[in-house]
């Protein structure tokens, strides 16, 4: 069960790294945690899902508590509950934008704070191995709890007039495809939009190239302005432009400022992760940003959003966060913004390619992984290299580092979830920031 565990959320493969009797452990000690009387369920269509929902809301009911149970939803769907209702607890079970084998757990607390491994699940792992099990005298009850309608008026005051624009949306077999013809309409082309626990087209991760190959070519066929692509569970969304390329995630932070930062003279706090852009902030200065350079991972940057009262934020993963979504984040509502807002770019003649090429001048590596077991000796001799050749104008120590200097920065990280040491550079030019890669790639070596 430990394994389990990781800094965000509760995931790994089901019957493996955790199974159902684990499930009911965290299920029976989860409400005494978050001293809440109710819990809202909602799960994803993978197979396993009912089995964990099962197990879980056994382990609720026998400590005292309600389940109130959100049927088939998108994690969203959960948080924007859990914020709504007044829930001081809920989980959402779900395996994001991992292979169908894998399964998970997602928990919030009051206004759908997350609880991450240091702000709740390790004390839920500590209770779940070493307590012991005593059935409550009065037993909780499951029952049904069916916010839909509410849900989707919410996202639908957002929607604008696209008509003119040509979409095309790869749901990947996962839970946006619950929702999301509902709050966009029938305008938008689907793919893969039937959900299916064995997602049979292509496994619902939006950071894996090769998944986003049929929507390429749909949206080049069908001469489309834009593509997305959602993950498993529809937090996340990536984009895809009119000539059928990836956009790195992190440029969409720079684009939803057409939308949240109409006033330029006002200063409005933005949040972005260690990892993003230096064109970002560039970008949105002059639209009133206030940049703030946070950690990696839900679990602290809604907690950080909230922090600084910041309108919007985002992250190189492709999670977007709004204040007026309870600081939590959706994909499906980055998909309504960013679709707002390329209609009214395409309406003064302006593609989403050229939207972007506005937005970034810099070369940029994307995230580069490296299979190293002394992860941290690695990044510390990759810092220490660098920082003894060059005092860097900006430095940053947390969620790894990040080194800026003048014509180029680097992040180099440990990964909180797989065995990798994550790196990624950005450059005014190829050949400089091809350079710095190779003397990274050098210095790496001799950890292999």
């Amino acid at each position: 069960m430990k394994k389990a565990f990781k800094a965000y959320d509760i995931r790994g493969v089901y019957d493996k790294d955790f199974n159902k009797e684990d499930v009911y452990k965290i299920g029976f000690f989860l409400p005494g945690l978050l001293n809440a009387s109710e819990v809202l369920v909602g799960r994803d269509v993978r197979h396993s899902s009912g089995e964990v929902f099962e197990a879980l809301s056994a382990g609720i009911t026998d400590a005292g508590a309600h389940v109130k149970d959100a049927g088939l939803c998108t994690t969203p769907m959960v948080y924007w509950a859990t914020a709504r209702y007044g829930f001081k607890a809920s989980v959402q079970i779900t395996a994001s934008h991992n292979p169908k084998e894998y399964n998970g757990l997602k928990v919030s607390r009051e206004n759908a704070l997350p609880v991450g491994y240091d702000s709740g699940l390790k004390s839920l792992l500590q209770m779940a191995q070493n307590n012991n099990v005593t059935v409550a005298a009065k037993k909780g009850a499951v029952s049904r709890f069916d916010f839909r309608k509410d849900y989707i008026d919410f996202q639908k005051q957002y929607q604008k007039n696209t008509s003119g624009l040509r979409v095309v949306a790869d749901c990947s077999n996962g839970m946006a495809g619950i929702i999301i013809k509902q709050i966009a309409g029938n305008a938008v082309s689907y793919l893969n939009f039937t959900p299916d626990g064995s997602f049979p087209n292509h496994e619902p991760n939006p950071l894996v190239e090769a998944n986003a190959e049929t929507l390429k070519q749909a949206v080049i066929n069908s001469g489309a302005d834009v593509g997305a692509l959602f993950d498993g569970d529809a937090d996340r969304a990536t984009f895809i432009d009119e000539k059928g390329r990836v956009v790195s995630p992190d440029l969409i932070i720079a684009v939803l400022g057409h939308h949240f930062l109409k006033d330029g003279h006002k200063s409005t706090p933005v949040l972005q992760d260690i990892r993003t852009s230096k064109a970002v902030g560039e970008y949105l200065a002059p639209m009133g940003a206030r940049m703030h350079t946070w950690r990696v991972g839900r679990a602290y940057a809604a907690l950080k959003l909230r922090e600084i009262d910041g309108s919007f934020g985002g992250e190189l993963a492709g999670h977007y966060y709004f204040k007026d979504f309870y600081y939590s984040d959706s994909g499906i509502l980055a998909f309504t913004f960013v679709t707002n807002i390329l209609a009214d770019f395409k309406a003064k003649g302006i593609s989403f390619s050229q939207l972007l090429e506005s937005i970034s001048p810099y070369a940029n590596s994307g995230e580069i992984n490296f299979t190293i077991n002394e992860k941290h000796k690695a990044m510390e001799a990759v810092k220490d290299h660098f920082m003894q050749q060059q005092q860097p104008d900006h430095f940053f120590d947390f969620d790894g580092y990040r080194l800026e200097y003048p014509e180029w920065w680097f992040n180099i990280r440990p990964s909180n979830t797989e065995p990798y040491l994550r790196f990624l550079a950005e450059a005014k030019n190829e050949d400089l920031l091809a350079e710095k890669i190779a003397e990274v790639k050098k210095i790496l070596e001799a950890f292999s």
